[in-house]
């Protein structure tokens, strides 16, 4: 695997860069003193992310995307992600589970998303059905050539500033080995039977809402399911993936940040008469931050590369996502240490970094699910 980055990758590195810090940085007081992305502002980042070709990097030329491969893509949203996850998250990457539409379903749905007309959200989770997507209650039963949908579903990502919903329900209940068959559905978030309620108070990533919503004998035409019927797991298991590898790039982004700001004022901070960062108290802390982050960059591009070249594992997704996410903690934690007093403050972005931190080890896979996924690999040639 060649590390050094081509041409192309370091243009799009520093044209990302360049956006995050003109675009995005300006505004993160705003959201995390209202809690709220304002629309006009959400439309004027979209909008300025399709004029510089920013908008739909992940998804393939054929489609009207950037093309990117996985390695330069992990790269952009590495340089999104040391923005605010609210503000970064109004540049539209729409999800690679529409890829596996129908024509029909792709013009509805796939191509308006990727000229920023349409936004997707993604349903899941449920109360009783978060790592055990096998717990999952909400249920879609055949009504003549449509679908009737009852259940409800939370923590939903953006669901407000959605259109449509891929929607992951039941279809049929569970056989004597206790497995059910999940299948996936394109809903329209104004269909009759659809509510969309109010969700939790984030404590992390404010102005990034989420959303309950309730399936009161909602119905849809036979076309809303997307793939086969009764194969949604696998979809699922696609978006995970390059969802896992998206949470890894952005923590790097936000640990690159913590760890740019903390050399610096390492450099600049004087006590006892010589800069903070000649101690070696401070110093070390610099060098394992350093070293950490490296590590995990290191096995996020490298599942990257491995993904295309076709040899990507759950495993590596999941290696990746974990010590990317346990890294961003550490550093987070240690950058604060370093600044003292002044690393608690809102005037630093630090304190917001590291309360963004926490939720990275439980969304899209907890830690616990990560280790499982590993070991399982590590296990299986053994019969584990």
């Amino acid at each position: 695997m060649d590390l050094s980055l081509t041409d192309e990758q370091r243009s799009i590195v520093e044209l990302t860069r360049t956006f995050v810090e003109r675009e995005l940085y300006p505004y993160e007081e705003e959201v995390e003193r209202t809690s709220t992305v304002r629309p006009e502002l959400a439309e004027q980042i979209q909008a300025k992310a399709i004029a510089t070709g920013l908008h739909a990097a992940n998804m393939p030329e054929e489609v009207g995307g950037a093309g990117l491969d996985t390695v330069t893509w992990v790269l952009y949203e590495k340089e999104l992600g040391r923005a605010s996850y609210a503000l970064h998250s109004c540049v539209g990457r729409p999800s690679n589970i529409l890829l596996g539409g129908t024509e029909a379903q792709r013009e509805r749905y796939l191509y308006p998303s990727i000229r920023g007309e349409r936004r997707d959200c993604l349903a899941m989770t449920e109360p009783d059905a978060g790592s055990d997507l096998r717990g999952m209650r909400t249920r879609a039963v055949r009504d003549g050539d449509g679908w009737r949908i009852k259940g409800t579903k939370h923590f939903i990502s953006h669901a407000h500033e959605s259109d449509f919903v891929i929607l992951f329900a039941v279809t049929e209940p569970a056989t004597d080995d206790g497995r059910k068959a999940i299948s996936a559905f394109l809903v329209d978030l104004d269909t009759p039977g659809l509510t969309v309620h109010d969700g939790y108070r984030n404590v992390s990533h404010r102005g990034y809402t989420n959303a309950i919503l309730d399936f009161d004998d909602c119905r849809v035409p036979g076309d809303a399911l997307l793939g086969e019927e009764h194969q949604g797991l696998d979809l699922a298991g696609t978006w995970l993936g390059s969802t896992r590898l998206q949470v890894a790039a952005n923590c790097l982004g936000r640990a690159e940040r913590a760890l740019d700001l903390s050399v610096r004022h390492a450099a600049d901070r004087v006590q006892f008469g010589k800069q903070i960062g000649k101690f070696q108290g401070i110093s070390f802390k610099l060098a394992d931050m350093a070293m950490e982050l490296r590590a995990a960059e290191l096995l996020t591009l490298e599942a990257a590369w491995k993904h295309d070249q076709g040899l990507a594992e759950d495993a590596d997704m999941a290696m990746a996502k974990l010590k990317a996410t346990e890294v961003l903690a550490m550093v987070a934690d240690e950058a604060i240490q370093i600044h003292g007093g002044m690393g608690l403050m809102d005037e630093l972005p630090l304190e917001r970094i590291w309360r963004d931190a926490r939720i990275e080890r439980i969304w899209d896979g907890t830690s616990e699910i990560q280790r499982h996924i590993i070991s399982r690999a590590l296990l299986r040639p053994l019969g584990g």
